[in-house]
């Protein structure tokens, strides 16, 4: 057992906090996001090539009643579960998905509302 009084903290910060990275309109992930959550109500995300390595992880909440588009051409995108590819996903209203990179601009995704 390790018990520890004061706060853990790692090179990217508190290890029980997933910092937030709220954003209002269309957004293109980038390599400081691996490891945050991105709040969106708005516009999309797209997931960009060479940002990320293998065990990086990025969590999208749509912070809205609408279905936020997820797009996906630069990378090798997966939706758990399924032996296909995909260029884009649907990310339903308030949902939630994490998408970890598994190396070589692939990318698996799973989630609520995910599609």
């Amino acid at each position: 057992d390790v018990e520890c009084a004061g706060a853990i903290d790692d090179s990217k910060g508190d290890v029980r906090n997933i910092p937030q990275n709220t954003q209002t309109g269309a957004y293109t992930i980038v390599a400081a996001d691996a490891g945050k959550h991105i709040n969106i109500s708005t516009g999309g995300v797209t997931f960009a090539a060479n940002l990320f390595i293998a065990g990086d992880a990025v969590t999208i909440i749509n912070n809205s009643s609408s279905n936020q588009t997820i797009t996906c051409g630069a990378v090798t995108m997966y939706l758990a579960g399924e032996t296909s590819t995909t260029n884009t996903m649907t990310l339903g209203g308030r949902g939630v998905a994490t998408f970890i990179c598994v190396g070589g601009n692939v990318f698996y995704g799973s989630g609520g509302g995910l599609s």
